[in-house]
């Protein structure tokens, strides 16, 4: 078979996007190339009859399982032409709209549709939005204005020369008639210039008034459509009884104005209940359609420098009013001064529409149009007692300027009760909002320290709805908070105490409930030096009777008010056996688990590292029944809602297909993307286990060629970050890499690859890099079929900075790759991760680097660890990757190791991919750097002869003209 090179990643498919219809006989499923044209497949589950769409995306099914709508991409050629030729938006080609009817050949395609809804619980209808048409209008204006201008030339240049042919005088007739003729020529270059513009901003104007074009409501039934212009937003209620449709002024009408139509679909009449209006956003129904919220402004002066938002309610199905009226604004009593209703908030009715819930926010000063920019200072001040430095504040700054505090106005009582401020920040709704408080949590005074600890200390309440009366959970806790379903208690797990806790909320006790249990309830392998998660929450029984927490291994079942004793109702199968078993919740609305139901469980063999799939009966105590149990890997399952029909991922080193099932014990493969691989030397996975240099076992993965021969010799290459070994079973697609080797690439090119584990003390990251992987290198060199002259490493981001630490201690590696290395921790500790604009003293003092101490506490552990201060002692030929737009480990650090590495004379090379990020974004740069890993360790491996950028290099002259991928002699 052939090896796999890189002009295959294109065209490699791999499965995407899934549903299955609610009765559980169809599936629909994408299958993609990683760049080009996809396919949609519309899939019988019962007969096995398959309809293609081509270039089909964003399915959905109808909720009474007759119907399948989803869009159509335009075709991937006739798009790249359109950017090659530098075609404006409107010009680049659009979507369309399909609308399949099941068990049918029947389609229907309309072209140019934005986008289209379908009720989300109601079935019957469906609603497309046309985009908007190429501006045609727009050039005829523009061609129009240029004809105008035009002739104004040409008379201005008659009248120039009339003029002259009169003039006596000294100066001569030809020189005056030059000079006119440039006035003319300015004339036509500035009118160019105006029609231009005026162009661009009528087709700006466009963009701004008219968002969508024409809405098209289809009743799927009778086929009967009705069209409604000039929209730019719709929305369906949950059950489809109601559509609402906000439309547009008409741009050529001057009295024309914004309207919100609420379509009655059952009725077929649209009612009028805005006009008018400057702006309408976060529209909300209730849970039968039968009241809708949202907020408006409505500021007669169009370009007014402050628009204040106010709260519209309509009760189309509870009282007969005309048009939607004014429920709160910033005047009302108990909105606190300065503040106004943001137009940013998520609105929210409760489950039983008795409440809801809107956003109040500060009101921003108006900017003063007295001052000019070039003539303001621009800097950021930081200050010691800010509660986060400058550049996160500067992260979030968006977010925060979009920050609003959650209100609920009361039906019964009138009130208007703000619940969140800035010491309750976070505020979740209980019971779906129906019951009469909410949970906040705060963590104002406890956000310095996150510099150095990571996280955050959270103070929670209890805030009730009707009075806003407020009552303290506890405080500064290491946690974060959760209501149980029906809201008797609030529970957390506490990762100190490392121990879950109940409030109940009746009675105001707070009680730790799993004190009794013995086994761990969080993860025994953290080895970063900080209290480690917990293992795994299931989930609440109906009622709020029980609670399920899970241990490493098994479930148990515990009682909030620590009255019963916990019971595991897996009876440490798990444990025994070494399984972890996490629960699978198949529908997304379930909120709990009935009391003595029989749930579906995932389930995974530590040693074997075999996927499957387990069933156990809550409130008993018993051992799973294993559904199925081999040597893949699955993801989650999507159970169809009204059948016991899922479909779901089955993968191994040598696929990754869709299947369905009834049972979870006998499965129907869907796919045969595996095809598509037959051709080329493919590769195979098996786990291998040694004892480190500490005495201790260790595991990891050997990747080897399909076609490998146990008598030859062959190069190998270890890749690593932390632990990877679980991930036996998954498979590994052929594409561009992002940052790391792709392994089927080099297997397939005749190289061994091996991912080994890693285990950390404290204080030590770069030795225990060195007792994994150098024991395993040795290890393996005595394999005959490892050619232990030609062994490299490689690794990303921790595994760069793994890397970059190996070549300082040992030479046994012929080459070596980093991308993104922290090469000197004295100076990466106190920087910042520019991607969220947090510092960085957290990584090493509680996290991944796992230092444990503060610089000034231990300098010898950030020294001893650091790579550049063993610079000299590199014998390796290490190609590094840093970008210059890198958001988690500052750019210098690959600088600083490149800087010394050349100084010293040794064989180095820094690839910096400009305006990427951490790893490599652009496919283009992917596709790069996939060639070049393969060009830099085939010259070191396999002595092929050098490429120009690694033996010449690629001066600043030739960037954008040559790349160096080529071998010249």
């Amino acid at each position: 078979k052939k090896p796999l090179t890189h002009s295959v990643y294109d065209g490699w498919k791999s499965i995407g996007e899934r549903a299955i219809s609610n009765d559980g006989k169809y599936a629909v499923y994408a299958i993609n190339p990683q760049e080009g044209d996809g396919m949609l497949i519309i899939h019988d589950l019962q007969s096995g009859k398959k309809q293609q769409a081509e270039r089909g995306y964003g399915a959905i099914f109808s909720q009474d399982n007759k119907y399948v709508f989803y869009k159509i991409k335009a075709r991937f050629a006739d798009t790249r032409q359109a950017k090659i030729k530098k075609k404006k938006a409107d010009e680049i080609p659009k979507d369309s709209f399909a609308i399949v009817v099941l068990g049918t050949d029947s389609i229907v395609k309309i072209p140019l549709v934005k986008n289209f809804k379908a009720p989300e619980k109601g079935s019957g209808w469906v609603a497309y939005l046309a985009e908007k048409p190429m501006p045609d209008a727009t050039k005829k204006k523009t061609d129009s204005l240029k004809i105008k201008i035009d002739g104004l030339a040409k008379l201005a240049d008659s009248l120039i020369r009339k003029s002259l042919d009169s003039v006596k005088g000294k100066i001569e007739k030809a020189e005056l008639i030059n000079a006119a003729q440039k006035a003319v020529n300015e004339i036509y270059k500035s009118a160019d210039g105006i029609a231009e513009k005026d162009a661009e901003g009528d087709e700006a104007g466009i963009d701004k008034i008219v968002e969508g074009t024409e809405l098209t409501v289809k009743n799927l039934a009778t086929g009967k459509t009705k069209q409604i212009k000039l929209v730019s937003e719709f929305l369906f209620d949950k059950k489809g009884t109601k559509l609402l449709i906000k439309t547009t002024k008409n741009a050529k009408d001057t009295t024309s104005k914004a309207l919100l139509l609420l379509y009655n679909l059952q009725a077929n009449k649209i009612d009028t209940i805005m006009k008018g209006f400057g702006d309408a956003k976060n529209f909300a129904f209730d849970e039968e359609g039968a009241q809708l919220i949202f907020v408006a402004e409505r500021d007669s002066a169009a370009k007014a420098l402050q628009k204040f938002y106010k709260l519209y309610y309509y009760p189309n199905a509870i009282r007969s009013v005309d048009t939607a009226f004014i429920m709160a604004d910033k005047a009302l009593e108990n909105i606190p001064k300065n503040y106004t209703i943001s137009e940013h908030a998520d609105l929210k009715f409760s489950k039983d529409g008795e409440t809801f819930y809107f956003g109040i926010a500060p009101i921003t000063p108006a900017k003063d149009t007295n001052l000019v920019d070039f003539e303001l200072a621009r800097l950021d001040v930081w200050n010691y007692k800010d509660d986060y430095l400058q550049p996160q504040q500067l992260k979030d700054l968006v977010r925060e300027q979009k920050r609003s505090y959650i209100t609920v106005r009361n039906f019964d009582n009138g009130f208007v009760i703000p619940l969140g401020s800035d010491s309750t920040e976070n505020i979740t709704l209980v019971n779906e909002g129906n019951a009469n408080y909410v949970l906040a949590q705060s963590t104002k005074g406890n956000r310095i320290s996150s510099q150095w600890t990571g996280n955050e200390l959270n103070t929670a309440y209890i805030i009730y709805t009707k009075d806003g009366s407020r009552k303290l959970i506890t405080k500064n806790a290491n946690a974060r908070f959760r209501p149980s379903p029906m809201g008797k208690y609030i529970f957390w797990y506490d990762e100190a105490k490392k121990n879950y806790y109940t409030y109940n909320v009746e009675s105001g006790i707070t009680k730790n409930v799993t004190t009794t249990i013995k086994v761990p309830l969080y993860d025994t392998e953290n080895d970063v030096p900080d209290n480690p998660n917990a293992a795994g929450f299931t989930g609440w029984i109906a009622d709020d009777k029980y609670m399920l927490v899970n241990d490493e291994f098994d479930i148990w079942q515990v009682d909030p008010n620590g009255n019963e004793a916990p019971k595991n109702i897996t009876n440490g199968f798990g444990r025994n056996n070494k399984f972890t078993f996490k629960y699978i919740n198949t529908d997304v609305e379930k909120r709990f688990i009935e009391v003595d139901e029989k749930i579906l469980l995932s389930s995974f063999n530590k040693v074997n590292k075999n996927g499957g799939f387990a069933t156990t009966k809550v409130n008993e105590v018993a051992n799973p029944s294993t559904l199925f149990s081999d040597k893949y890997a699955f993801t989650i399952p999507l159970k169809a809602k009204d059948a016991n029909s899922f479909i779901f991922n089955k993968a191994s080193i040598l696929s990754s297909e869709l299947f369905s099932s009834t049972d979870m014990k006998t499965m129907q493969q869907l796919t045969n993307a595996a095809d598509q691989q037959k051709e080329y030397n493919w590769l195979t996975a098996e786990l291998m286990h040694w004892k480190m240099f500490d005495g201790k076992m260790s595991e990891g993965i050997l990747y080897k060629p399909e076609n490998f021969d146990p008598t030859k010799k062959y190069p190998i290459i270890f890749y690593f970050y932390e632990r990877n070994a679980d991930g036996l079973y998954s498979y590994k697609q052929p594409s561009p890499s992002a940052s790391t080797v792709n392994i089927p690439y080099f297997t397939s090119n005749g190289y061994l690859v091996f991912d080994p584990n890693i285990y950390y003390k404290t204080g030590e990251p770069g030795q225990s890099a060195y007792n994994s992987v150098v024991s395993v290198a040795k290890m393996l060199s005595k394999m005959p079929w490892v050619d232990s002259t030609r062994m490299a490493i490689q690794g990303q981001s921790w595994g760069g900075y793994q890397v970059a630490y190996l070549v300082t201690r040992t030479n046994m590696f012929r080459a070596a790759g980093a991308g993104a290395p922290v090469s000197n921790m004295t100076s990466a500790y106190g920087g910042i991760r520019w991607g969220t604009g947090i510092n960085r003293q957290f990584q090493y003092e509680k996290s991944q680097s796992r230092i444990g101490a503060t610089l000034w506490q231990r300098p010898d552990l950030y020294i001893k660890n650091s790579p550049l201060f063993a610079i000299d002692k590199i014998k390796t030929p290490l190609l590094l990757m840093h970008n210059d737009a890198d958001g988690a480990v500052p750019w210098y650090q690959g600088i600083e190791m490149f800087t010394a590495m050349r100084r010293l004379d040794k064989p180095v090379w820094l690839l910096q991919y400009n305006g990427e990020d951490h790893n490599l974004v652009e496919r283009k740069n992917r596709k790069d750097l996939s060639i070049r890993l393969a060009q830099f360790f085939d010259y070191w491996l396999k002595d092929a002869k050098p490429a120009d950028w690694i033996k010449k290099g690629l001066p600043a002259t030739q960037k954008g003209v040559s790349w160096g991928l080529d071998v010249t002699e």
